[in-house]
């Protein structure tokens, strides 16, 4: 397949070097140019491109840059791109260790990949934000493995969330459907599902104890717990 992505950070470089290693073909852009991403793709195998030109690659595209710079993206990004490539967003909101604060993810109106959706004017579904770039690279395992790591996938659109599970599972993980988008809070950070490597009969399970219609009683506590993440991690030196 021939895939871009938008964004060389952790969770982009970790995708590039294991689609590239499949046999992938894969476009790598960031926001400083093409020109500043050797390292990156001697590392990974990518080919640097610009946005707009990873945008327009090929059959998927995957958007995973920082939340707070998604409204900077080009507004004409998409335009002309096919109504049939899957974007995907594996975006998280960190308020404190980075992105500030954004009112309408505070109040829980929006999930973070609908206010990702809305700026993007393009269909999105959200994979890939609640395991560490490092797992992701080098705990794929092949189906059928006891214990195989299982991630959900939430989107609106049918057909792209099954093109989007069939490049998850070819990347050695399990997929358990997250629901439409708005059912997307329940794999966001400070929920039971966020970074815990679940298989997928526990993860399936987990999902459903939550519920479908976060409550507020559910927002206040994955923020709290959210909030507890972020100032650990604070703690511990760690970058984003």
């Amino acid at each position: 397949m021939k895939i871009g992505i938008i964004g060389a950070g952790f969770i982009g470089s970790a995708l590039a070097v294991r689609l590239t290693s499949l046999g992938h073909s894969v476009l790598i852009a960031n926001s400083r140019g093409p020109e500043t991403l050797g390292e990156v793709a001697q590392k990974t195998g990518a080919t640097p491109a610009t946005a707009y030109e990873a945008a327009r690659y090929g059959e998927i595209t995957v958007v995973t840059i920082p939340l707070k710079n998604i409204p900077e993206l080009p507004k004409d990004l998409f335009e002309g791109v096919s109504a049939g490539v899957p974007v995907i967003d594996t975006s998280n909101y960190y308020p404190m260790l980075r992105d500030g604060q954004i009112p309408e993810l505070e109040s829980g109106d929006l999930t973070e990949s609908e206010w990702v959706q809305a700026h993007l004017g393009r269909p999105v579904v959200k994979v890939f934000n609640n395991i560490l770039a490092d797992d992701l690279e080098k705990l794929g395992k092949p189906a059928g493995t006891p214990g195989r790591i299982a991630l959900p996938v939430a989107g609106d659109e049918a057909v792209a969330k099954q093109q989007v599970m069939a490049l998850v599972e070819e990347l050695g993980f399990d997929t358990v459907d997250g629901g439409n988008l708005h059912e997307s809070w329940r794999q966001q950070p400070g929920t039971p599902c966020y970074l815990a490597n679940m298989p997928a009969a526990e993860l399936q399970q987990q999902l459903a104890s939550l519920g479908t219609v976060r409550t507020d009683a559910q927002h206040a506590q994955f923020l709290a717990n959210h909030a507890a993440q972020e100032k650990q991690m604070a703690a511990q030196g760690i970058k984003l």
